[in-house]
């Protein structure tokens, strides 16, 4: 009964985005590849916001963040900070980014840097780099889901057997991804994002209530946790300085990311966002990770870090775990979603479109590259199942693409107009 619950929970959230995806068909844009690559630049504020929060915290944000947290103490907090961090940079970039794309017609972050740089190299380059160095998080992010379907199994199956349960649900949602492009992904990143992020802050505030209520507060936790790298240290004194500034700019360098500025209506819209989006990661970031803290004098969590969002719902009994499970579903369909969108869409954009030395226009290239890298990402998650070292070959490209921040950041300014003028000339 209990497996009954938490499965059954997953799959009325699940058919809710699917039935919200399908009301909303009407508006999800023309037959062109530029609206189904951007979402037609039509997007509020509001929306932008939310397809903002759902793309830039994945559901690992409730398992190996958490389970860094829980482990490693107060430094699990640097998220928060480059979060924030980043959120200033889109604003500072909405201007720029924002009348390039619409001079231009820019669908992709490697469209920008290769009209800025006028070079069809720099543009697939850029293109094979977001691709390389995202692909293998989107098989990360499938395989995350096996310790969601085992939690909510309640014992009735293992990991072994979960692992196919949460790549398959996610296959199956990238069918309306396939479908509706960056309308589709951004529509349901609005339910998905409240469900991840409003109802997943409501449940953390609460179990952090309980937590210091019970005799499991900050002051019961290993005062280990609470102690970060300075002068000395073997991470040396700017490890904590070098993830938040790594990561606020990294960030930035994510094709799923940078195309969140093409799909909003206006530069004011962008910066609005920007200013939405800041205490939602400030007060969801603050309490997941204080809440985190004090779980940490849990029975079994040291154990079992990255079971830490689930142990500590455990307290709210079976629906508390099932809406725990929801919110972790819910942030990964939407960055997964994204990822698989924004890289489809390079793929069709910049490497097809150059090798073919002409514009796409027909969105059906842009279906079937996204179809294309779904079907590739579900393979690979699934033959490497065992594989330990998926995480560590998953580091690697992602150098690559934190090096490429200067050439992204300096192609993201400049004067459209005038450089729409000497195009011209």
């Amino acid at each position: 009964m209990d497996m009954l619950i938490g499965y059954g929970g997953v799959a009325a959230f699940f058919f809710l985005v699917i039935y919200v995806l399908e009301k909303s068909r009407r508006t999800l844009g023309t037959g062109s590849f530029s609206d189904y690559a951007t979402g037609g630049r039509t997007f509020g504020s509001f929306y932008s916001t939310m397809a903002f929060v759902n793309t830039w915290l994945p559901g690992t944000i409730f398992i190996s963040f958490a389970g860094f947290a829980a482990s490693a103490g107060i430094i699990g907090f640097y998220y928060v900070p480059y979060s924030l961090l980043a959120v200033v940079l889109m604003f500072l970039l909405a201007r720029p980014v924002h009348l390039w794309g619409k001079a231009f017609d820019l669908r992709t972050q490697a469209d920008l840097l290769g009209l800025r740089y006028g070079s069809k190299a720099v543009r697939v380059v850029a293109a094979a780099i977001g691709i390389i160095a995202s692909f293998p998080w989107i098989i990360l992010d499938m395989q995350s889901l096996t310790l969601v379907f085992t939690h909510l199994s309640f014992g009735a199956i293992g990991s072994g057997t979960a692992v196919f349960v949460g790549i398959a649900l996610i296959v199956v949602r990238q069918v309306w991804t396939v479908r509706f492009g960056a309308r589709g992904v951004i529509i349901s990143d609005m339910l998905q994002g409240i469900a991840a992020y409003l109802i997943g802050t409501l449940i953390a505030l609460g179990l952090l209530v309980w937590l210091v209520s019970n005799g499991h507060g900050l002051e019961t936790s290993n005062h280990n946790l609470f102690t970060l790298p300075g002068p000395g240290s073997e991470l040396g004194p700017l490890y904590l300085f070098s993830l938040i500034v790594t990561g606020a700019l990294g960030g930035w360098c994510w094709p799923d990311i940078f195309v969140r500025l093409f799909a909003s209506r206006s530069t004011q819209t962008i910066q609005r966002s920007a200013i939405q989006a800041a205490p939602i990661l400030l007060v969801f970031g603050t309490s997941f990770t204080l809440m985190v803290l004090c779980a940490s004098s849990l029975p079994g969590v040291q154990q079992a870090p990255d079971s830490v969002w689930f142990i500590a719902s455990g307290i709210g009994g079976v629906v508390l775990v099932t809406l725990a499970g929801i919110c972790v579903v819910a942030a990964t369909m939407g960055n997964v979603g994204a990822n698989l969108q924004a890289l489809g869409a390079q793929t069709a954009n910049d490497i097809v479109g150059v090798i073919q030395a002409r514009r796409v226009e027909d969105r059906r290239v842009g279906q079937i590259a996204v179809a294309v890298l779904t079907i590739l990402a579900a393979a690979f998650a699934v033959v490497t199942t065992q594989s330990g070292h998926l995480i560590a070959l998953a580091m690697i490209p992602i150098r690559g693409l934190f090096s490429w921040h200067p050439p992204c950041f300096l192609g993201s300014s400049g004067n459209a107009e005038q450089h729409r003028q000497r195009c011209a000339q």
